[in-house]
């Protein structure tokens, strides 16, 4: 049976259609009976269990009496909602819980992202990327795949390049910018975050074994993402050896952010930060 995988443009839709309802007074139950479907397929809708059709959110809205404006855009939303994105022709070479983070990261206008053994994907070289797949699959993965996963994020780094690109602040425990095979693929990586530090929508920063003790020690890598039409969309990915955890709830991303804002205080700045790759360099 095909999963239902809900994208920004849905959240932000049931969100929407949520606030409609409570706008115009009415209780779910109330709702499923003038549209004539179940309390259940109601809660579903509401919570993204069941992709809303466009018809349904016409009917909906027009029940709910909202302006031609929000209507327009909100109908225009579940067009989109269920639209298939670029990452789609990339399915075979990445498990379903990543392309909602692929997602995610594509429709994000502010990325932030703390690793502490591993350059943050979005700035990594291939030859990086394919050592660490060889690494973590014990040197027992498809090469064909390996490369299609090393193409995919050739296609997502382009987006830090692009005009509208999303802020991304990465934090790097100094233990990312050691930790490596060759001296050569070391040198090219280290070089390569030099040189996408200089980007205008960059800012990168290292966390130094000088810094001590730190709020995530006991954290695993995590990526917030930011949606600033509304805060109530932000999402925290926490990594994991056998999937991944998007975390939604406020106090949840309160939490994260506070620990990200902790390692940022903690962290060399950016020109600092600069010098001690630019070091590690020398010492490769």
């Amino acid at each position: 049976m095909a999963t239902h995988t809900l994208t920004v443009r849905g959240r932000r839709l049931i969100q929407e259609l949520r606030r409609a309802r409570e706008e115009a007074g009415f209780t779910q139950a109330q709702v499923a009976e003038e549209m004539g479907w179940s309390e259940s397929k109601q809660i579903k809708l509401e919570r993204g269990i069941q992709p809303a059709k466009v018809a349904d959110v016409r009917a909906m809205l027009s029940l709910y009496k909202v302006s031609d404006e929000l209507a327009d855009t909100l109908i225009q939303l579940a067009k989109d909602a269920t639209r298939k994105d670029w990452w789609h022709s990339y399915t075979d070479a990445i498990p379903q819980w990543f392309e909602v983070f692929v997602g995610l990261e594509t429709e994000a206008a502010e990325i932030r992202s703390y690793q502490s053994e591993l350059i943050p994907g979005l700035l990594q070289t291939p030859d990086y990327h394919r050592a660490y797949l060889r690494a973590a699959l014990l040197d027992d993965g498809d090469e064909n795949e390996i490369e299609r996963t090393i193409e995919l994020r050739r296609q997502r780094q382009k987006r830090l390049e692009a005009v509208d690109a999303p802020t991304f602040w990465a934090i790097l425990n100094e233990a990312a910018i050691r930790r490596f095979d060759q001296a050569e693929t070391a040198r090219v990586q280290l070089k390569y975050l030099l040189d996408r530090s200089e980007l205008p929508s960059v800012t990168m920063q290292v966390l130094p074994f000088s810094a001590g003790m730190h709020a995530a020690q006991d954290l695993a890598p995590f990526v917030i993402f930011g949606f600033p039409e509304s805060a109530d969309l932000d999402v925290v990915y926490i990594e994991s050896e056998h999937g991944s955890l998007y975390l939604q709830e406020k106090k949840h991303v309160t939490r994260y952010n506070d620990v990200f804002n902790h390692l940022r205080a903690k962290a060399h700045d950016a020109d600092r930060s600069r010098a001690l790759i630019a070091q590690a360099i020398r010492e490769v």
